[in-house]
C-alpha cells in the first residue's frame, strides 16, 4: 500500500474514528483503525464492537492495500504534523510497518493483521428512509440530555426512537427519559418511514451522531433492523446494535391535567436559577419556585452555605403554589427552548411539571419535584 493525502482531511476523519474507539480495551485489535486504499480514496473503518464508523478520505492511491493501525497513536501523529501539510503513507512489506512522512517528520508504526479486524456483520435492514439531517439533529439532540447513566435500567441508556400516530398522522418521535426528568420530540414521518420497529439508540451512538451532522450534508439515510441502526451520508456510515429491551410506556408519566401555568422568558429563567442555585449543595441542588399571580420567587436555603432568592415578573394563571426542583434538570430543560418563551404546566406540590417550547408544540418535557 501507498498513499498520499492531504493532513487536514485525514486529521478530521482520524478524529472521528479514534473517538469511536475505546482508549482501554482488553482485545489489541480494536485499538486499531482499519485503512483501506483504493481507486482515489482511502476508507477508515474503527469500531468496538458495538458501533462501527466508516469514513472516506479522497487520497491519491499509487498503490491500493490494507492496514491497521493504532488508532489513538496515528491520531496524535497527525494532530502534530503541520497544518497543511501532505502526508506519505506506505506499508513495509518486510516488518510489516507502516511507514507515514509529512515534512521533516518520518514515523515507522507497528501494526496488526488485517485478517483480525472485525466487520460488524450487515443485516438486511427492514426499512431506510431519507431524512432532513437539521431534522434528525432536533431529534437527538433535544432530548438527549434526559438519558439515564444509570446501567441497572439499561433500557434507559439511549434514546427510544419510533413511529406514533395521533389524530390519522403519523409521526417520528424520539424520547428519552432517567426516570427524572423525561424529553419528547415529533416530527413528520419521512417516506419509507412507515410501519419501522421501535428502537433504543444506545447513549454513546447518540453522543456519536454529531459527526453525522457535522459533514454539511443535507439528507441523511437510516437504515433500520430489529437489532440495528445505520445513519449513512455519501462519505460516511454510523452502524451500531440497538439496545436490547424495551423501552417502558413513557405516555402515562406525561401529565394531561397540570392547568396552573406559567408563561416566563427561557434564558432569563435558566439565568436566574443558576444564579440562586450558587449557594445550594452540590449533592441536592433544590430550588423552590414560589408562584403568584404577577410574580415567581426563586429562592436556595442551603443551611451549610447560605441563603439566595431572586424574584422575576411573570404572566402566571392558577392558585398560587411553592414548588422545589432540581436546579440542573431545571436549566437543562429550560435550554431546549432556543428563543423565546417556555410554558410551564403545574399541578399539585408532588405532581410532575410540564414543559413546553412556546415556538414548537412537538416538544414536550417533564419534570419530577424534590422536596425543599
Amino acid at each position: 500500500m501507498k498513499i498520499s493525502v492531504e493532513r487536514n482531511d485525514l486529521f478530521k476523519a482520524m478524529g472521528r474514528a479514534q473517538s469511536i474507539v475505546e482508549r482501554r480495551t482488553t482485545i489489541p485489535i480494536l485499538s486499531n483503525v482499519l485503512i483501506e486504499a483504493k481507486e482515489n480514496f482511502i476508507s477508515l473503518r474503527a469500531t468496538d464492537l458495538d458501533i462501527e464508523l466508516t469514513d472516506k478520505v479522497t487520497a491519491i492511491v499509487e498503490k491500493p492495500g490494507s492496514v491497521t493501525v493504532g488508532a489513538h497513536t496515528f491520531y496524535e501523529i497527525l494532530r502534530k504534523l503541520p497544518d497543511g501539510s501532505r502526508v506519505l503513507i506506505d506499508l513495509d512489506p518486510l516488518n510489516e510497518k507502516i511507514n507515514i512522512a509529512a515534512g521533516r517528520s518520518r514515523f515507522s508504526l507497528t501494526t496488526i493483521a488485517v485478517d483480525d479486524f472485525p466487520i460488524m456483520a450487515s443485516s438486511e435492514y427492514d426499512f431506510t428512509f431519507s431524512i432532513n439531517a437539521n431534522s434528525l439533529k432536533r431529534l437527538f439532540d433535544k432530548v438527549k440530555f434526559a438519558m439515564s447513566m444509570e446501567e441497572t435500567r439499561f433500557y434507559l441508556n439511549g434514546v427510544y426512537l419510533h413511529e406514533f400516530v395521533e389524530n390519522e398522522k403519523s409521526y417520528i418521535r424520539t424520547v428519552a427519559t432517567d426516570g427524572h426528568r423525561l424529553a419528547k420530540i415529533d416530527s413528520d414521518l419521512p417516506d419509507g418511514a412507515s410501519g419501522i420497529p421501535g428502537v433504543i439508540v444506545p447513549r454513546k451512538t447518540v453522543s456519536e451522531l454529531r459527526m453525522i451532522y457535522e459533514t454539511s450534508e443535507d439528507i441523511v439515510t437510516v437504515s433500520i433492523s430489529e437489532t440495528k441502526i445505520r445513519f449513512s451520508t455519501p462519505k460516511l456510515i454510523l452502524t451500531s446494535k440497538v439496545v436490547d429491551g424495551t423501552f417502558p410506556d413513557y405516555d402515562r408519566v406525561i401529565p394531561k391535567n397540570n392547568s396552573k401555568k406559567l408563561i416566563i422568558d427561557a434564558s432569563e429563567f435558566s439565568q436566574s436559577v443558576d444564579r440562586v442555585a450558587t449557594v445550594s449543595s452540590e449533592r441536592a441542588r433544590a430550588v423552590k419556585l414560589s408562584l403568584s399571580s404577577d410574580k415567581l420567587i426563586l429562592s436556595v436555603n442551603a443551611p451549610e452555605t447560605g441563603l439566595a432568592t431572586e424574584e422575576i415578573p411573570i404572566s402566571y394563571s392558577g392558585e398560587e403554589i411553592e414548588i422545589g426542583f432540581n436546579a440542573k434538570y431545571l436549566q437543562e430543560i429550560a435550554g431546549q427552548v432556543e428563543k423565546g418563551e417556555a410554558v410551564f404546566l403545574f399541578n399539585e406540590v408532588g405532581d410532575p411539571a410540564l414543559m413546553k417550547d412556546s415556538s414548537d408544540e412537538t416538544a414536550v418535557f417533564v419534570v419530577m419535584p424534590m422536596r425543599v
